[in-house]
């Protein structure tokens, strides 16, 4: 009963249904802006990262929550589970805006921080749609419970794995073939009716298919990206979005169209109704009694050495490649150490699904207890704030050793062949293809 109960019943669920509308803008939109390049180049990593960043978290919760605290076995791994997550659009908030000398995204830790936090918001999201299922077996339903719990996993899985198969091989010959070139004759609009079918396929199917349709989402946008030709002479191939747009050849981005027409209203109204949607369902005066307070600030102080422990792979990663990427003329832990606090605290876990994961145990099954509630609602907003706080003392500081070192902004010398260089930005790629068409 938010406001005093001053809104009606009605208007409290129209502003939950335009609010979740906003929460799917943020997943596709994340799909959207995301390099699937780079997360090729850095996937064993990044998986290696992902996978801590899920298992610690569960795995110390256990130890806190189960053994210590007295909660129950499914309740600690829906509150570990919610704790497990980093989001993704404050990844982007926090790498884009913490430095000024450099571009985060472009250098090898961005990549694996952002490909680490994918996949960990990825599984996330399949691990709510299973906690949401999990209220079924307490109402007594007759329910296969492997079925119950494998469909969202199983069908996340064949959704991953078929939607790149399927762009690759069928939708990008065919879209750069016979529809590309016609996309520039009405730019926006066209990419708006494109954006907006892939968009309700995706979370058509994945609703069907007995997944999360915010994975749908994510992956809606990472197929849209997927699509355009990447020759410099491409329609989708611009300097800018008003190149894109004064140009008869040439057509805005789906990032452009996006930006344009939809992130605004997604920014100061769907956005802020999501969050304020979520913050309805937090008991304010009951977080603030004596067990609630120390249960969550322990729990807080775990969760963020759960996460920290992720940027262990850096040393360890150095470790094993020293020969071709480590600086042998400085110790090895002092020269990543900065990297490795930079991943960690990056990785903590923020924000918008591990509230909705929580809350969708609250709320949707009998599992969660109050007390288990407050605990995990303490532990995500103190690790919303610590973490970006970190982060941003630590780019400030260090920040230009991190972009200059062995896991900063990388030249193709350095890769060995091994990586692409990514230090090359948009405009670097049209300036050289048009030289080449010049001679």
């Amino acid at each position: 009963m938010p406001l005093a109960d001053i809104l009606l019943e009605i208007w409290q669920e129209t502003f939950l249904a335009i609010g979740y509308i906003g929460l799917i803008l943020i997943i596709f939109e994340g799909g959207l802006t995301s390099r699937m390049d780079l997360l090729k180049q850095n996937f064993f990593l990044s998986m290696l990262a992902a996978t801590t960043g899920v298992l610690f978290p569960i795995g110390l919760s256990y130890l806190l929550l189960y053994l210590g605290f007295g909660y129950g076995a499914v309740e600690t791994f829906i509150i570990g589970a919610a704790l497990s997550t980093t989001s993704l659009g404050t990844t982007f908030a926090v790498i884009g805006g913490a430095s000024k000398d450099i571009d985060l995204s472009q250098t090898r830790v961005g990549t694996v921080l952002v490909s680490a936090a994918v996949i960990d918001d990825v599984s996330g999201l399949v691990m709510s749609s299973v906690i949401h299922d999990l209220g079924s077996i307490s109402g007594g339903a007759d329910v296969n419970l492997g079925w119950l719990i494998g469909r969202p996993i199983l069908a996340s899985i064949l959704m991953a794995a078929l939607t790149p198969l399927f762009c690759k091989y069928v939708f990008v010959p065919l879209f750069r073939r016979y529809i590309e070139h016609h996309f520039a004759r009405y730019d926006h609009f066209s990419n708006i009716v494109l954006m907006v079918v892939i968009l309700c396929a995706f979370i058509s199917i994945a609703s069907f298919a007995g997944t999360s349709v915010l994975f749908g989402a994510f992956l809606a946008g990472s197929f849209i990206t997927y699509l355009p030709s990447k020759h410099p002479d491409g329609p989708f191939v611009v300097y800018s979005r008003e190149h894109g747009e004064q140009n008869d050849d040439k057509s805005p981005t789906f990032v452009h169209t996006f930006e344009k027409y939809f992130s605004d209203t997604q920014k100061y109204l769907m956005e802020p109704l999501f969050f304020a949607s979520i913050g309805f369902a937090i008991p304010f005066i009951d977080l603030w009694s004596g067990s609630a307070i120390w249960h969550g600030v322990v729990y807080t102080l775990l969760m963020l050495l759960a996460k920290v422990i992720v940027g262990i792979w850096i040393p360890l990663w150095d470790a094993v490649t020293k020969g071709r990427t480590a600086n042998d003329s400085k110790p090895l832990l002092l020269e990543t150490l900065p990297t490795a606090g930079l991943l960690g605290f990056a990785m903590v876990a923020r924000g918008e699904i591990g509230l909705l994961i929580v809350e969708i145990g609250y709320n949707s099954t009998p599992y969660v207890s109050d007390a288990g509630f407050y605990t995990a609602v303490w532990a995500i907003l103190l690790n919303t704030i610590i973490g970006p706080m970190v982060v941003g003392i630590i780019i400030k500081f260090r920040g230009k050793g991190i972009g200059s070192g062995s896991w900063g902004i990388q030249d193709s010398e350095e890769n060995d062949g091994s990586e692409k260089p990514q230090s090359n930005s948009q405009d670097q790629r049209l300036e050289e293809g048009s030289d080449m068409s010049a001679q």
